[in-house]
């Protein structure tokens, strides 16, 4: 029970490295006519690293590791990474929504393992809250399905 929830928080912290990465990188390059509104829009919806930290601690406390270079992280990450030279600024923010999507839905998985095993102090954890989605990987409730709906609005 214990390994398997480790391994799940492991797996669930290099999904939001994964995404920290991508949303730097599309923010340092951003460029056209629409970047600096994206930007700016953006800008409430960055990633804050501060939470991952207690994922990772919970891993630790339930006897297991955590990640331990990006190497480990490449191997464990479901979100896809995004090497290209260009993206639009609107390619960007619709590949961020549906990577905020899938990381939610990560986040509820994790979230029901461990409803599954009783493990009530990783269920509750207010960095795995299924009720707010990846909301808590960043340092204010919200900002993630904020950046979502910026995103869904530029697509209209």
């Amino acid at each position: 029970m214990r390994r398997r929830t480790y391994r799940a928080l492991t797996t669930l912290l290099a999904d939001a490295y994964t995404l920290y990465l991508k949303t730097k990188n599309f923010h340092w390059h951003m460029s056209g006519r629409t970047s600096a509104t994206i930007t700016a829009a953006g800008r409430a919806g960055r990633p804050d690293l501060c939470h991952h930290r207690s994922i990772a601690e919970r891993a630790r406390k339930l006897g297991g590791t955590t990640l331990r270079s990006v190497g480990h992280i490449a191997r464990l990450q479901r979100l896809r990474d995004n090497d290209a030279e260009y993206v639009t600024p609107l390619d960007m923010l619709a590949e961020l929504r549906e990577d905020n999507k899938q990381l939610t839905g990560y986040m509820r998985e994790t979230h029901g393992l461990c409803d599954e095993h009783g493990d009530v102090a990783s269920a509750s954890s207010r960095d795995l809250d299924r009720r707010s989605g990846a909301a808590h990987l960043v340092s204010v409730r919200g900002r993630p399905e904020g950046r979502v709906l910026a995103a869904q609005a530029h697509e209209v």
